[in-house]
């Protein structure tokens, strides 16, 4: 069965940068689509991207706003998300999970094999 198993939390300043990874185990991801999701205190899992198993297609939350970046490399079973200009409003618990249904879907349900998560804090 496959497991994940996020990385590269941290405490970053306003406008600093954090690379998270998401490596895999138990089976290999290279024929698999994956989503990164965030959970802040008090709030909803959300969706922050996915990217299809060839790496070739990518999809954002519009809250995004071009600040991160989804890649992956399945020789490593790995994928990363690069986090440029974090904002306070990003803090939160970041987890990787496996598309189990329709590429597109953005709701937590069609998401499985969820890893415990990484913590991310932006401080003002």
């Amino acid at each position: 069965q496959v497991q994940l198993v996020e990385s590269g939390g941290g405490l970053v300043q306003t406008g600093g940068s954090l690379r998270l990874s998401c490596a895999g185990s138990g089976g290999p991801l290279r024929f698999t689509n994956l989503g990164w999701f965030r959970q802040a205190p008090g709030k909803e899992r959300e969706f922050v991207t996915a990217i299809k198993w060839s790496g070739s297609t990518t999809e954002y939350a519009d809250f995004v706003k071009g600040r991160f970046i989804v890649s992956r490399d399945n020789a490593k079973n790995t994928m990363y998300l690069q986090m440029n200009t974090l904002e306070p409003d990003d803090t939160a618990r970041y987890y990787c999970a496996v598309l189990r249904g329709s590429w597109g879907s953005r709701d937590s349900s069609s998401f499985g094999y969820w890893g415990q998560g990484t913590q991310v804090t932006v401080s003002t």
